[in-house]
């Protein structure tokens, strides 16, 4: 049986690059909270992922960019956004004076 966790615990201050903690992994699915602090994907960077993606912005605020939109995305606490496999994807920004922290569900597409 797995331990409590709390999403809202141990964010760092201050942050290098976005923090991922792994909060689960089963062979179907894996669960990972985000913490980004402004941290933005590299330029010309797309995600290009062999998995699904469900997330859900938990606090602070983000925009991303999906490649087949004109429009970009903006996320707010409570907000959650699927992201197929393949899709190619990139955070365009996250707010630099709060953390953001992502709920993200990753699991293989059938």
């Amino acid at each position: 049986m797995d331990s409590p966790t709390n999403l809202f615990q141990n964010i760092a201050d201050s942050l290098d690059a976005e923090s991922v903690c792994e909060i689960l992994k089963r062979e179907s699915v894996r669960i990972e909270r985000i913490v980004s602090r402004g941290q933005v994907s590299p330029p010309g960077f797309w995600y290009d992922q062999n998995e699904d993606e469900w997330i859900m912005v938990l606090s602070g605020r983000a925009i991303i960019r999906v490649e087949e939109r004109q429009e970009t995305i903006t996320l707010e606490p409570g907000d959650a956004f699927h992201l197929p496999a393949h899709v190619r994807h990139r955070v365009e920004w996250t707010d630099p004076l709060q953390p953001t922290i992502w709920l993200a569900f990753y699991w293989k597409s059938s």
